[in-house]
Formats: C-alpha cells, structure tokens, sequence
C-alpha cells in the first residue's frame, strides 16, 4: 500500500537513499555521512584514514610535553637570595648564621684571627703580671701549696690579684667585641678591612662600650645584692625555714631576671658600634629589636655559647693537662707558675678560636631581625649594587639607616 504524495514510506519500509529504518537520508541535517555508521556502531573499516595521527615527534601519551614545551614565564623556583657577602640578604636561618660565623672568618683572617690573638693575648699576660707576679716575688705561693690554713694576708693578695684580672678580662672582651662588630659588618657586603682600619672605626665607640659593659655589671651586682640582702634580713629577724622559703623563688625570679635583661640587652653593643647610638637610646633600639622574637634570640644565643664552649675546652684539654701534671709534679713555685701559664695559654688559645665565632652570631642575629622587622635586607641590596668596585667603607653608613 503506497501513501499519499507528501507523505512517508510504509513502517518497515526503506526510505530512499538506503539509509537504516527509522534514520533520515544521508545528507540530512545531524546525520553522519555515508559510510560512516549509525549511531552506536563503531568506525568503519580502515578508520582512521592513512596517515592521520599525531605529528612526527610528538610522544605518547604518558610521556610528558613535547620537547621544548615550559611552564610560562614567571613560574618555577625563585632565584637564589643575592649574596654579595658571608650571608645572603634575606632572613636568616640558624645554619645561615653559624656558617656565616665561619665564613667570615676565612674570608679575612688577618682581621679576626690576627685581632683575637692580639688582643687575647695582651689581655692573659697583663692578667698573669697582675695575678701572679707580686705573689711570686714574696713567695706566698709556695707557702699557699704548703698550707693547709691561708693567712689573711695571702687571702687580700688573692683577691685582689683576683679582680684585676677580672678587669683585665672584661676590657679585652669589651674591645675585641667591638672590633669583630667592625669586620663582621663590612663582610656582610662581601668588602675586607684591616687591622688598622677596624680600629680606627671603633675607636670613637670605645667608651660608650666600656660605659655599657659597666652599667650592665652594676646593674647584676646590684641585682643580686638586692636578693641576698632580703634573704639575709628574713634569715636574722625569723628563722632560716622563712628564709628559704622567701628565699628560693626570690632567686629563681632572680635567674629569670637576669636571662631576660641579658637577652633583650643583647644587641647594645652592635648597636652603639655600627648605627654609632649613646648608651640610652642603643639599650631601647636592643628592647625594640628583640621584643617580638625573644625565645628564637635566646635560643640561638644560648646554641652558640655552647657550641663555643665545647670547642674552647676541646682546645684547651692539652693544656690543662699538663698544668695538672705540673702541679702533681712539684709544690714549688716554679710549678705553680709553670701550671698557671700553662692554664692561661689554654684558654687563651680557645678564645682565639671561638671568640670571633661568637661575634658573629650576635652581629648577624641583629642583622636578622633588622630584615624581618624592617626590611632591611632591600638597604642592603642597595649597598652591596656597587660591587667589589666600590670603596670599602661605603657600606657603613648604611647601618645607619633606621635612626632617628
């Protein structure tokens, strides 16, 4: 049965073209071409045609981008920190400093090593003549090794032998802090100084470090004083029961105390040496710097003095022996001297080698805290932009920067 015209093909009858029962014609619009296959059937045979395919070169999947494919420009790792110096100008980390600490060193050890032993080394003999000398010529040493009981008399020239070569110590510890403040700060920017010139640039500073060093002993003694004192009223008006127990958290209070003021004060004197502040202003630029970052100051402080003290009586073993040799061997006073030198070149020798490592760490624990908290680390991108082509101290004013 045909249909009318117009109208469609009997239902299960082929429409015109060949095409699948219930399929528009080939052609139609959304009709695969011929040849190609209905819909749910696959390519037709010899699919896909010869020579379609990736282009030549191009790897398979699951190997990777083609080569000479990148991310765009601006991704990938930053660029290393400029380090124009024994440090990178950025923040510091804990092997930063320590390695810096060394650094410096090898890079100018006439300026450390020759400084250290210089002043070290005036300092232990000045000591020695003080300490020993007049004991020597009177013979109370060799009646202190053969007494049980010193006299009073041996006792003052002890003390007193005693506390001027504590003052001895303190100065040259005083100046040889300074002066490695002077190299530490020029190798920063990756520039050397000499002997001669690190004197000159710390000499006007002198006697605002001495002023601060006296204030800071002062101070602790009065400190101390003020505790003992406490304790000792309690310990005469009650009994001593009240006075420990006034007593005990008085001086771990004491202890705290003294942590705390020893830390916060811990950048005065790079502070009066390189930004060149008196006294007042350099102990609050120390509060305002440490003031947000305590804990992380003092614990590098402390890691430093132990690593410090380890290598100094590493260094100083040798020497104690054999001052323990000589006074076993012998109750003279040639002994007891022989002993005494033989102690003192021991710690000389080790300040020498540790004294310049623990200048650094200070130095650069101030330079760090002036990048983290002032940016600081772009001033010195801007000093160092000169290179080795610019005069060495023209870096130094830059320390200046954050005064007002």
């Amino acid at each position: 049965m045909t249909s009318d015209a117009g109208g469609s093909s009997p239902a299960g009858t082929p429409p015109p073209g060949g095409g699948p029962i219930g399929y528009p014609p080939p052609g139609y619009p959304g009709y695969p071409p011929a040849g190609y296959g209905a819909p749910g059937y696959g390519p037709p045979p010899g699919y896909p045609p010869p020579g379609y395919g990736p282009p030549a070169g191009y790897p398979p999947p699951g190997y990777g981008p083609p080569p000479g494919y990148g991310p765009p420009p601006g991704y990938g790792p930053p660029p290393p920190a400029f380090k124009p110096g024994v440090v990178a100008l950025r923040p510091l980390g804990l092997s930063d400093m320590f390695n810096g600490a060394v650094a410096y060193i090898r890079a100018n050890p006439k300026a450390t090593l020759g400084l250290t032993t210089i002043v070290v080394v005036a300092a232990q003999l000045l000591t020695l003549a003080l300490s020993l000398l007049p004991l020597a010529f009177t013979g109370q040493i060799a009646q202190a090794m053969d007494s049980d009981e010193p006299t009073a008399e041996m006792v003052m020239s002890w003390a007193a032998s005693s506390v001027t070569g504590a003052v001895s110590t303190f100065l040259s510890a005083i100046l040889l802090s300074g002066l490695l403040t002077v190299v530490v700060g020029r190798a920063v920017f990756g520039a050397g100084i000499t002997i001669g010139e690190a004197w000159r640039r710390f000499r006007p500073r002198l006697w605002a470090l001495i002023g601060f060093g006296v204030l800071q002993t002062v101070g602790a003694l009065v400190l101390v004083g003020v505790v003992v004192l406490i304790i000792v009223v309690i310990a005469v008006a009650a009994d001593g029961l009240i006075a420990f127990l006034v007593g005990a958290p008085l001086v771990l209070a004491l202890i705290a105390a003294l942590v705390y003021l020893g830390t916060m004060l811990t950048f005065v004197p790079v502070v009066i040496v390189l930004e060149r502040r008196d006294i007042i202003s350099s102990i609050k630029r120390s509060f305002a710097l440490i003031k947000g970052d305590f804990w992380r100051v003092l614990g590098i402080r402390l890691l430093a003095a132990l690593v410090a003290n380890l290598v100094a009586g590493a260094v100083a073993i040798p020497f104690s022996f054999g001052g323990q040799f000589a006074l076993s061997a012998s109750a003279s006073t040639t002994a007891a001297l022989v002993a005494m030198v033989l102690f003192a070149v021991g710690g000389a020798f080790g300040q020498i080698v540790t004294g310049p490592f623990s200048a650094g760490v200070i130095v650069l624990q101030y330079t760090d805290r002036r990048i983290r908290s002032e940016a600081f680390d772009l001033v010195l991108r801007t000093g160092a932009a000169g290179g080795p082509a610019a005069p060495a101290d023209s870096t130094d004013d830059l320390w200046l920067t954050r005064q007002s």
